[in-house]
């Protein structure tokens, strides 16, 4: 057994995580910490290790969030045990970093000093503040000529309330400062607090599918010890199994045998049945499960967006739903329901935090499961109340009832933070007001940068908003946005007819007043991607009956002349207007039908109006 494998006393072990906005260094300061610490010798270490997905490298983000266990010989002359947990900063992601913060003590919380504090800073802070966690505020990428230390520490001094001296400057990337946030993190994280005599009650903080070793359980043991081959019982879904396995994450696994009290670790269950183990539940020995009292859970997460997502092959229904159940192991704010299409056939319905969110899924479908699918257009969910008085929860725009029996449709709105330079200010609340955004106040960081409020329909959010507002404040904006209830709204259903054919998977639900909008840019995206054909393709893009936009795609025409060497223009005249009889009655019959390929899906999912 390695010496990082001996089980450490209580006392000295340290739970943390990193939190910060997106994109301002908490991967590459991890990859100091784990370099510092001789947790990965010089010659394995790469750029943003922790970063395991090949997906996360390429977009510059961190998706998933990733547990790694260090150990550290303090100035003192004391020897530590940190868990770190890497956590995401993007919006989309914010579930799993509650779910980090429920697994630790303590935060680092990082701030770029060359673009101080912005509103994942802020909303990922409330968080922590939430789990009454020790907060250690950094500021990092000193090394970089921009660099504003005094001015940014001054905005985490009042965001926090903390002292100027209680501020770290460091650098990820050249090593700076970070052996003062390891010396600050034993010194002022608290230890774990589980009582190692009680029964095992461990919390699953995340898990993963291994063909050969069935599910393993990413947790934080809290009270007791978990050994191998211990029988264990998962309270929420009332499964067996058995400790097949047990160690800590380096970041690599690493079995130890045995986990305690305060440790963060992995169980390898042995069970093949996926909906046995679900994130936020207890593991406790079977043994002692009937006295074990439940850790309380993680707080319920709510889809932000739903998109169906369906097979291109109707026959890969089975190994979609297998590719699914395995990639909500290890996305937990993934939620799906069995949906039938009469265009596509069977495929799910799936509950989404974001755009983002929804583009890794379908990423990640397509790289680990080899799996080519089509996703119908995102969508909000929306309430509604029909005439007969019953409440529906509307996630699909095959669900919307007739209008004649509706009594009342209910839009989701969100709470929305926009951190902005005070020269933007104006633009901002110009595309604010374009989204039918309902102002609340204004708050100042210093005399340069102003936070924003808005109540904000989520449906104006989730498509372009991000972009737009990047766009109108040069790149400097940043936005947070937090769900806040449903409120009677304008809700009709867009429908879009292809040759005179409603196209299911290009329906979509919004407000009236953006039904023209965005009806016209579906049809013209339509007329520049869809491949003519003999006849000539009517787009057209309906309300209740009512058509709001049109294009057409002109047909092909085949030179019927080519074989006539000479002729009066009657007879050319005759046989042109014969070839448009056929096309005509090729129309007319049915027999015209128009085929849109996967692409051009994409490309209208893609495009916003």
């Amino acid at each position: 057994m390695s010496n990082d494998a001996i089980p450490m006393e209580q006392s000295r072990k340290r739970n943390f995580c990193i939190i910060a906005h997106i994109d301002h260094g908490k991967s590459t300061l991890a990859d100091r910490l784990l370099e510092l610490t001789g947790t990965v010798e010089k010659r394995r270490m790469k750029e943003q290790l922790l970063d395991t997905m090949d997906l996360e490298r390429e977009r510059g983000i961190t998706i998933k969030l990733q547990p790694a266990r260090m150990q550290y010989r303090a100035k003192n002359g004391e020897s530590y045990e940190l868990n770190l947990i890497d956590t995401p900063g993007h919006v989309d992601f914010t579930y799993e970093v509650s779910r980090s913060l429920a697994a630790v003590e303590g935060a680092v919380l990082l701030v770029d000093s060359t673009q101080g504090v912005q509103a994942q800073t802020i909303a990922n802070l409330y968080l922590a503040l939430e789990q009454n966690l020790e907060i250690i505020p950094v500021l990092n990428k000193i090394d970089l000529p921009n660099s504003d230390v005094e001015r940014r520490a001054a905005e985490l001094m009042q965001l926090i309330g903390c002292k100027r001296e209680e501020i770290i400057c460091a650098s990820g990337k050249t090593g700076a400062g970070v052996d003062q946030i390891l010396e600050r993190i034993v010194s002022q994280i608290p230890p774990p607090s589980g009582d190692l005599a009680k029964p095992l009650r461990a919390i699953i903080f995340d898990s993963k599918y291994d063909d050969y070793q069935g599910v393993i359980a990413y947790v934080r043991c809290v009270d007791g010890k978990v050994k191998t081959q211990d029988k264990l019982r998962f309270l929420a879904t009332a499964a067996d199994g058995v400790a097949l396995a047990s160690g800590y994450m380096k970041p690599e696994l690493v079995q130890s045998n045995a986990l305690e009290a305060g440790d963060i670790g992995y169980l390898v269950t042995g069970l093949k049945d996926i909906t046995s183990v679900r994130v936020g539940d207890t593991i406790a020995l079977a043994a002692h499960a009937a006295e074990t009292a439940p850790l309380p859970g993680y707080k319920e997460v709510h889809p932000m967006v739903y998109a169906g997502i369906f097979p291109k092959e109707g026959s890969e229904y089975e190994r979609l739903r297998d590719a699914i159940l395995k990639l909500k192991l290890n996305d937990a704010a993934l939620a799906f329901e069995p949906e039938h299409s009469s265009a596509l056939g069977f495929g799910f319905r799936c509950g989404l935090l974001g755009m983002l969110h929804l583009e890794i899924v379908q990423e990640r479908l397509l790289r680990e499961f080899n799996m080519d699918i089509v996703v119908t257009t995102p969508s909000v969910g929306y309430e509604v109340t029909l005439t007969d008085g019953t409440q529906k929860l509307i996630k699909a725009p095959s669900d919307f009832p007739d209008p004649s029996r509706l009594e009342e449709t209910r839009e989701p709105f969100v709470s929305v933070d926009i951190v902005v330079p005070k020269e933007y200010i104006g633009n901002v609340m110009a595309l604010v007001q374009d989204r039918r955004g309902i102002y609340k106040n204004t708050e100042y960081l210093d005399v340069t940068r102003a936070i924003l409020h808005y109540d904000i329909p989520l449906a104006s959010v989730i498509v372009d908003f991000y972009d737009k507002l990047k766009g109108c404040t040069a790149g400097y904006a940043s936005l947070n946005y937090e769900f806040q209830g449903y409120r009677p709204s304008d809700v009709v259903k867009l429908v879009i007819y292809v040759a005179e054919e409603p196209v299911e998977a290009l329906a979509t639900l919004l407000h009236e007043s953006e039904a023209y909008r965005r009806g016209k840019d579906i049809v013209e995206t339509l007329k520049e991607e869809l491949p003519r054909e003999q006849f000539a393709i009517k787009l057209q893009a309906a309300v209740g009956g009512k058509i709001i936009a049109s294009e057409r795609v002109n047909p092909f025409r085949k030179d019927v002349l080519a074989k006539m060497s000479g002729g009066d223009y009657s007879r050319k005249s005759k046989l042109l207007k014969k070839q448009k009889a056929g096309k005509e009655r090729m129309l007319s019959q049915g027999t015209g039908s128009v085929e849109i390929p996967p692409d051009t899906f994409i490309k209208v999912l893609k495009r916003r109006s």
